[in-house]
């Protein structure tokens, strides 16, 4: 096989990565925008040792799970991976995904429950994180998403998975920017002074937080007016931040942020929570597939336990310990960020639990100084997983279930693999569908502990 050959292959699944697996007299070549049942004519991109890439030339026949992609920038955008595969066939792909990353990376045979589907395929995203800058001639704000592979900015001016005001608040700050004085980012010269604009939607209250990310380390006038005029022009804008980030980094939010109109954060409902999301808060952007994954967690420890001791791990604003809390005894929470454990405690108080003990630490660190034993830890790490130390404290601590919720399959089947080799027990995996039309899964395991 050599690039620029082209074949007639059969796509049979897809990656975990989103992109779809054929072969090709054994060998495995990956193609982008193909979809399982697929028959296609390629070309061959790149070949190496252990596998191929191929670009699709011709849809020979497409397979009877394609459909016509809803949102016209589809094919530049690139955000939305699966969106012309039909939406209740990709609950099937993910749960395939799961099936065979677990399989392949832990050699595990474990329970996969059908994929659970979001409660909305659009208009889901209650986050936005869009990047700015402004063309050379024109000087036109751009903002949109990063074309795939690139940091080159497609200029959304609707996206059907987020909610519509989010479009109208992202086009009059795209208009009136250079109104006020303010330049888009250039990423390369690192000048211009607004990075991102993030949205914060609410489904609670329909209200809306607007962050304006600076290249700049204090306020300025030009901006601060920008702010209000964003704040007075949308009713339901309930406040405009400014966040400050200077540092030539990928990373969007800067740690200070600052009000400069309205209210610092919204609120959300959760079961019958009611949590405070502001500017730098970690929270789920589908609340209702989020949902779906934290009454999963509470209706386990309720069935299976009676009035438990509960560590919640990693908790960020304690969202899955504050939910749990009326089915346990107790809830320890314990996460590293100050400004989500004092978050945390305003959001207990508000909804009167008085269970809850909240630490402001780093995981690892707390597991091993704890002398306590829990019933049930709930483990919700980043997209890397935990350290095989947090792993082996979880084991220590835990008197007899681990819950394990994870947004990357490939860490959660190297890490289920490790608790396996120390004799725990994996009961089961239930993927959620918290990213429509992506190629991301959320899984929750349940892990019983041997001892």
């Amino acid at each position: 096989m050599k690039c620029d050959e082209i074949y007639t292959v059969n796509v049979e699944k897809i990656t975990n990565l989103g992109a779809g697996i054929a072969k090709i007299d054994g060998c495995v070549v990956f193609i982008e925008n193909s979809c399982p049942k697929d028959k296609l004519k390629i070309k061959i991109t790149k070949v190496n040792k252990s596998f191929s890439k191929g670009e699709i030339i011709e849809i020979i026949e497409p397979s009877e799970y394609r459909t016509t992609p809803f949102c016209p920038m589809y094919k530049v955008c690139g955000s939305c991976q699966l969106q012309f595969i039909d939406y209740n066939y990709q609950l099937i792909i993910k749960k395939a995904i799961t099936k065979d990353t677990i399989k392949s990376i832990s050699g595990l045979d474990i329970p996969i429950f059908d994929t659970i589907s979001s409660p909305e395929t659009k208009n889901y995203r209650r986050k936005i994180q869009y990047p700015i800058s402004q063309t050379k001639n024109s000087k036109r704000i751009l903002a949109g998403y990063y074309k795939p592979k690139s940091h080159e900015i497609v200029n959304i001016k609707y996206c059907p998975i987020q909610p519509e005001i989010c479009d109208k608040i992202i086009e009059f700050i795209r208009e009136h920017a250079v109104d006020y004085g303010i330049q888009g980012f250039d990423e390369k010269e690192h000048r211009g002074e607004l990075r991102h604009v993030v949205i914060r939607n609410s489904i609670y209250t329909n209200k809306n937080l607007v962050v304006l990310v600076a290249n700049a380390t204090k306020n300025f006038n030009r901006l601060n007016n920008f702010a209000k005029a964003i704040y007075n022009e949308f009713e339901d804008v309930s406040g405009v931040c400014v966040n400050y980030n200077s540092k030539k980094t990928n990373v969007i939010l800067g740690a200070k942020t600052e009000c400069i109109a309205g209210c610092d954060y919204i609120e959300e409902k959760i079961l019958d929570k009611v949590f405070r999301i502001g500017a730098n808060t970690f929270f789920q952007i589908n609340p209702k597939s989020a949902e779906n994954i934290f009454r999963y967690v509470k209706n386990y420890i309720s069935d299976n336990m009676n009035n438990p001791v509960v560590l919640d791990a990693y908790a960020g604003i304690s969202s899955f310990g504050i939910c749990v809390s009326d089915v346990c005894k107790q809830v320890v929470s314990v996460e590293e960020n100050k400004d989500s454990c004092d978050l945390a405690k305003i959001v207990a108080k508000d909804n009167n639990i008085n269970n809850i003990e909240i630490n402001n630490m780093d995981a690892g660190k707390f597991f091993a100084i704890e002398k306590r034993n829990f019933d049930a830890i709930i483990l919700d790490p980043p997209r890397k997983g935990c350290t095989e130390q947090s792993l082996d404290e979880a084991y220590r601590l835990s008197k007899d279930t681990i819950i394990y919720v994870s947004c990357n399959p490939a860490t959660l089947a190297r890490d289920l693999k490790y608790l396996n080799q120390k004799g725990c027990i994996i009961e089961s995996i239930q993927p959620f569908d918290m990213f429509c039309h992506t190629y991301h899964i959320e899984n929750v395991a349940i892990i019983k502990v041997n001892k």
